[in-house]
């Protein structure tokens, strides 16, 4: 499962929407759940689908201090791989078959891009609100040690006493968008290296 914070003024019900208005046509059946404070939008293969064969993903929206945390989950990928194996089995005993599957293989590529696809309009979605996997402009605040003050980040000193602000600065993972302590090396939510302390 691949998980990503984006960060600014959005909520779950924003991605959401992106996410159901983009897959719930033609092949493919997108809904919405909501359970608590979570919002889920499972992507499914319409039942009366006549190419390609089945796929399912859900893909979990929960907010978090100024963004959304996006998970998305493990794809179902039994109904294409049986579907691939059937138009391969064809294609053995009669290479002509092949003309007759078409749009079986079209739809089966497609269906096993799905996540790529996932993640394609979540990132334009929250574009377009102007949110991004960047720290928030709240988050982008260091709290001086001395007199508690909240200053821009990348000031060196207080801009209310004047004390050094020293390097304890926040910072997301360029990745990920989890929001990094210091002296983080690497990002604890996806493992990848962190540049530039």
């Amino acid at each position: 499962m691949e998980q990503r914070i984006y960060h600014g003024n959005l909520t779950p019900g924003d991605l959401a929407r992106a996410l159901v208005g983009h897959f719930n046509r033609g092949n493919l059946r997108a809904r919405q759940l909501s359970a608590f404070s979570d919002t889920v939008v499972q992507i499914h293969t319409h039942e009366l689908s006549r190419s390609g064969g089945s796929t399912a993903l859900a893909v979990t929206l929960r907010p978090v201090a100024d963004g959304v945390a996006v998970e998305v989950g493990k794809q179902s990928w039994l109904g294409v791989a049986a579907s691939l194996g059937q138009t391969a089995f064809w294609a053995w005993r009669n290479p002509l078959s092949l003309f007759d599957r078409f749009d079986d293989i079209a739809q089966d590529i497609e269906n096993m891009q799905l996540a790529e696809d996932v993640w394609q309009v979540i990132d334009k979605a929250a574009r377009s609100i102007g949110a991004g996997q960047e720290l928030s402009e709240r988050l982008r605040r260091v709290e001086c040690a001395y007199c508690r003050a909240a200053n821009p980040v990348g000031e060196a000193v207080c801009l209310a006493c004047g004390a050094p602000l020293g390097p304890d600065q926040p910072r997301a993972c360029l990745k990920c968008g989890f929001v990094l302590t210091k002296g983080e090396t690497i990002c604890p939510r996806c493992a990848a290296a962190v540049r530039g302390l």
